[in-house]
């Protein structure tokens, strides 16, 4: 009976992250949607839209650090629906906005809100992988894109009905309040190290087995003392702001590219964007079963090695089918590639898996971020599809350092190491 209710638990906590991942996608996806017409009703320009969108990165980088130590010290439990809360109630903001220094606070409070929340639901992610002896991650990231295709339908049709951006985003803010509300009793306390969990005294309600654990030895240092992240962490942050800077290229300049390289119609150009996110969507979706199969190394190394090939392809591609199959299998390389290097950040030390999720998710989103601030001054001297030779670089550098998840990444303890080495 024991057994069957820490099944149960499981399966309840891995519905509940699902649906925070699929909420995030979807409250940033509404404000995606909405910003020409928050845009317009701020009276700003282009390129002070511009400049406003990096205090939503700041903002978003400032959570991911803050919320990190916090997840660690209370637990995801605690952490994760605050962070779900302030992050819905901040989407509204944008829509109240009524001028760029009101949108641009609003933009900080929601870069905030979404940065707490990306950090603490994927250290809750990281506990129930471990619960569950296998790798469960990446079917995380993609209910992430879930929401932001759901998000593309809701706000299609508001926008269709002249809703304004503060009706359309206040009902957001409420829908997302209440599935917290929802989800949030079904989250996993924080697992003990050693005994009672030290953040507030209690046994864990959920599964207290150690599933999945590090290949290099872990310690238990006292609460109070300051814990330095591993290189091996900045090591896993570096690849990620490689690989997430890899990927801001597909979202920022793949059908502008197809565009202004292939001269390929506006309608037809929409659909390389198109074919990069499904890709991602269903790698995903899949990546779980590979990386149980062949480990995590395996993932990122050939991962990022087939993004290579299908970014190559993009950018020497005179053909407009061969650019679209460019960017598919672009994105079927990285699917799994980012999901893997916060697991395995996660994984490293249970103690400290917050601090770590944030280092890698932080470096990360600012690779993210650099993504158009490196790529649009290239275009200055060589053309825009040669500049993709330089994230075709990152996926070669990342498909050749790849091993380093193997001193990081977890293993299953039902079956042997070499499997994820």
């Amino acid at each position: 009976m024991e057994k069957i209710g820490i099944e149960r638990s499981l399966r309840a906590a891995r519905l509940a992250t699902f649906g925070f991942f699929t909420l995030n996608g979807f409250v940033l996806g509404m404000w995606v949607v909405h910003i020409p017409v928050v845009e317009h009703r701020a009276g700003i320009s282009h390129a002070v839209l511009g400049w406003l969108l990096l205090l939503l990165g700041g903002g978003a980088f400032a959570g991911m650090q803050l919320v990190g130590p916090l997840t660690d010290r209370f637990g995801a439990r605690k952490v994760v629906p605050v962070s779900a809360a302030l992050c819905s109630a901040a989407v509204v903001l944008p829509g109240l906005a009524a001028n760029g220094w009101t949108l641009g606070a609003a933009l900080l409070v929601l870069g905030f809100g979404n940065g707490c929340l990306d950090v603490s639901m994927n250290t809750h992610a990281v506990q129930v992988e471990r619960g569950y002896r296998r790798p469960v991650m990446s079917a995380f990231h993609a209910f992430f894109s879930v929401g932001g295709v759901l998000a593309a339908l809701v706000g299609a049709r508001t926008l269709s009905w002249e809703w304004s951006p503060a009706t359309t985003l206040t009902l957001v803010s409420v829908f997302g309040v209440a599935v917290t509300a929802l989800a949030a009793p079904a989250l996993l306390r924080p697992e003990p190290a050693d005994g009672p969990n030290k953040a507030d005294g209690r046994e864990a309600d959920g599964p207290e087995v150690a599933s999945y654990t590090s290949q290099a030895p872990q310690t238990s240092p006292a609460p109070t003392a300051r814990r330095r992240t591993p290189p091996r962490i900045w090591a896993l942050a570096a690849l990620a702001l490689m690989l997430m800077l890899s990927e801001g290229v597909a979202n920022d300049w793949s059908v502008l590219a197809m565009r202004d390289v292939l001269d390929a119609p506006a309608a037809t150009a929409a659909f390389a964007y198109g074919a990069f996110s499904t890709a991602m969507t269903v790698g995903r979706l899949l990546t779980d079963r590979v990386a149980a199969r062949f480990g995590p190394v395996a993932v990122v190394r050939y991962g990022a090695a087939l993004g290579a090939i299908g970014l190559t392809a993009v950018a020497l591609s005179p053909w407009i089918p061969l650019a679209l199959a460019g960017w598919t299998v672009f994105g079927i390389g990285l699917s799994g590639c980012v999901p893997q290097l916060f697991s395995a950040a996660g994984h490293a030390d249970q103690d400290s898996a917050g601090t770590n999720v944030s280092r890698v998710a932080g470096l990360g989103y600012l690779g993210m971020l650099a993504g158009p601030a490196i790529i649009g001054p290239l275009t200055h001297f060589i053309p825009l599809n040669v500049t993709f030779f330089l994230p075709v670089a990152f996926c070669v550098i990342a498909a050749g350092t790849a091993r380093i998840l193997s001193t990081t990444a977890a293993t299953r303890v039902s079956e042997p190491a070499s499997q994820y080495t």
